[in-house]
């Protein structure tokens, strides 16, 4: 029944789906940290960017910006990232436009994490004479991404499952090696188990474990 597997390189598919979500992810906490940080500052023009960046990207389809990373930065502008491979100027385009859509929603739960913390605390660390940068890093946002654990791993389960949208332009993950199975192979129902159960294995214990691990950072009020 699975012999026609040894003809497809299952393993290295879902190992460019996991490639894909950690440098998504790790680009999108970086850059969602900066909106959220943009979005509650005092420069009036800073927190405009934010809120309108947030609120224009969350309602682009993501399969418009993929395809725009491609179509758009690629083969338009020449845009190819240091990359001389088409196979890797793909993938790195796909990881840019994960971020760009990704790091939205990081930025709207970091920025549900800041407004749990109370405001006195930030009063008073104004009071001793600290920044508003220096109350944002060493106050305000340790605790905030304490708060939000459990938000950002439905962020990053939702990120996995939106890896698949990459195939779009080749990226050669899971979702497309799919595709060509079911082109080729009349195993339609054993073939969608398959990758199902596989993105089960990547999506469940990582929603398990942040899930422990934000209720042991959480921050009792």
């Amino acid at each position: 029944m699975f012999d026609f597997l040894s003809d497809y390189d299952v393993l290295g598919a879902f190992w460019t789906t996991v490639q894909l979500t950690l440098l998504s992810a790790i680009g999108s906490l970086i850059w969602g940290t900066a909106l959220a940080a943009m979005r509650v500052g005092p420069v009036p023009l800073m927190r405009g960017f934010g809120t309108a960046y947030v609120n224009i990207v969350r309602n682009i389809p993501l399969t418009v910006i993929i395809l725009f990373s491609s179509l758009g930065l690629y083969q338009t502008l020449g845009i190819d990232l240091g990359a001389d491979r088409t196979e890797s100027i793909n993938f790195r385009l796909a990881v840019l436009g994960l971020v760009i859509y990704t790091s939205a929603f990081v930025c709207e739960a970091l920025r549900s994490g800041i407004n749990t913390v109370p405001v006195g605390q930030a009063e008073a660390a104004r009071a001793i004479g600290l920044s508003f940068s220096q109350v944002l890093w060493l106050v305000v946002l340790p605790q905030a991404f304490r708060s939000v654990v459990g938000p950002l791993a439905n962020v990053l389960i939702a990120l996995t499952k939106n890896t698949t949208v990459a195939a779009a332009i080749g990226v050669a993950e899971a979702a497309l090696l799919m595709k060509e199975m079911i082109e080729n192979e009349a195993q339609l129902l054993l073939i969608s188990a398959i990758f199902a159960f596989g993105f089960v294995c990547l999506t469940l214990p990582t929603g398990l474990i942040l899930g422990w691990v934000g209720k042991k950072v959480a921050v009792k009020r």
